[in-house]
């Protein structure tokens, strides 16, 4: 079967609402020159306007050598509902990443009234620094609402992306 028919049988089995939003949160690991630097963990997570935790994003963390040990530096995630997880989770773990830009698909989007949210990213590193960067966005009428914010050490630019 060709991709065209692939994707209309796709959209007749799978309707999508004509609300339905979809999001993208591209993260910036910046290049921090340390002799013992190790790759942080790091914690993404959609909020609504009180705080409330509606959807954790991903979780980039380091299973195969230390495991759940230095999750809990991850302190605002792991208070929000991180510690609630069963880890690794499918679709939301990731291992740890280098210096570089990485797309996350943000979830929790899909049928989000108008309304303020905060797109929340945590980078910590064992025994080192710990940044939280929090990056407001609206939806308004179904309109592509976009955000930015940057971190000062363990963090680069953050930018959110949310649309029909």
């Amino acid at each position: 079967m060709r991709r065209s028919s692939c994707l209309a049988l796709a959209a007749i089995v799978f309707p999508v609402s004509a609300e339905a939003h979809s999001g993208t949160v591209t993260v910036e690991l910046p290049r921090i020159s340390e002799a013992n630097y190790r790759k942080p963990y790091v914690a993404v997570w959609l909020e609504n306007a009180s705080g409330q935790t509606l959807a954790v994003s991903g979780v980039m963390y380091d299973q195969a050598r230390i495991g759940l040990r230095w999750l809990p530096e991850l302190r605002a995630w792991w208070r929000k509902g991180g510690r609630g997880l069963e880890m690794p989770a499918d679709g939301i773990s990731m291992p740890t990443r280098g210096p570089g830009h990485y797309n996350i698909g943000l979830r929790g989007v899909e049928t989000l009234p108008d309304g303020a949210y905060n797109v929340v990213v945590e980078a910590a590193r064992e025994k080192a620094g710990r940044e939280v960067v929090k990056v407001p966005v609206m939806v308004r009428n179904g309109v592509l609402a976009r955000g930015s914010a940057s971190g000062s050490r363990e963090l680069g630019k953050i930018s959110v992306a949310i649309g029909p």
